[in-house]
């Protein structure tokens, strides 16, 4: 498995600070689709990249919990090893990422009906509340999304 380098922390704020939105950057919540992708070098990661570039990145607050349980997956499907998880690990709390503010009674209501999972719930409603634009990988989301209102954030 090809690891990124380790994502250097700008701001200077380690994993799990609430770090103050400030007035004139630009925020944009991404999902875990993203951040995996960042992570695990995925093709679209340069994109990602260049278009989150500059921008404060707002999460939602089980972005870390998804992380981990993907990363638990890729060892189970035999595609990294313990070793080659915790060496992501160590990446993605240098992310410098801002827990946003979600509505879990909107977001479960959310998931109940448009059958997304609870946790693609909670991403759309943390862009909701924040009124900020989404980028995520994950179509379905993209379009349950677009059509509660969330501007959508595209990689060009």
């Amino acid at each position: 498995m090809t690891l990124p380098a380790a994502l250097a922390n700008s701001d200077g704020y380690p994993y799990g600070t609430i770090v103050p939105l400030i007035v004139g950057v630009p925020v944009v919540v991404v999902d875990t689709s993203v951040v995996l992708a960042v992570l695990l070098n995925e093709p679209t990661r340069g994109a990602i990249l260049g278009r989150t570039r500059g921008q404060r990145l707002l999460v939602a607050g089980s972005l870390e919990w998804e992380i981990g349980n993907a990363l638990v997956a890729l060892v189970r499907r035999q595609l990294a090893t313990g070793a080659d998880i915790a060496r992501i690990w160590r990446s993605f709390t240098k992310i410098p990422l801002t827990i946003g503010d979600c509505d879990i009674p909107a977001a479960l209501s959310l998931a109940v009906e448009s059958g997304l999972y609870a946790y693609d719930a909670f991403v759309i409603e943390t862009a909701r509340a924040a009124t900020v634009p989404l980028l995520t990988l994950d179509e379905r989301q993209r379009r349950v999304a677009a059509a509660r209102g969330v501007e959508i954030l595209e990689l060009t």
